[in-house]
């Protein structure tokens, strides 16, 4: 993910950032809808260059990120699936 953000997240909330979906997500929509954008803003960066200096978002990424988005959502279904089947309140 951001390499700058990354070192300024103290060492001991730097697993959260790496596990949090939510982080993967964002990455994600921050890529797929800015990433591209030749644009330059009013201080003449592109809208890509800003995205890749201030956050440090790499549209190369953008593939990875997709997998470890599937991966969280199939982890959860199967979690939860395995959930239904251990915790079975139904039986007498």
């Amino acid at each position: 993910m951001a390499r700058e953000e990354a070192n300024r997240i103290p060492i001991w909330w730097r697993w959260y950032y790496w596990g949090c979906p939510i982080a993967w997500s964002l990455y994600g929509l921050v890529v797929s809808q800015y990433g591209d954008v030749k644009e330059e803003m009013d201080n003449g960066e592109s809208v890509e260059e800003f995205v890749r200096r201030y956050y440090g978002y790499d549209r190369e990424f953008l593939p990875v990120v997709a997998i470890v988005n599937v991966a969280f959502t199939v982890t959860f279904a199967f979690i939860f699936v395995l959930s239904l089947k251990a915790f079975n309140f139904e039986r007498r």
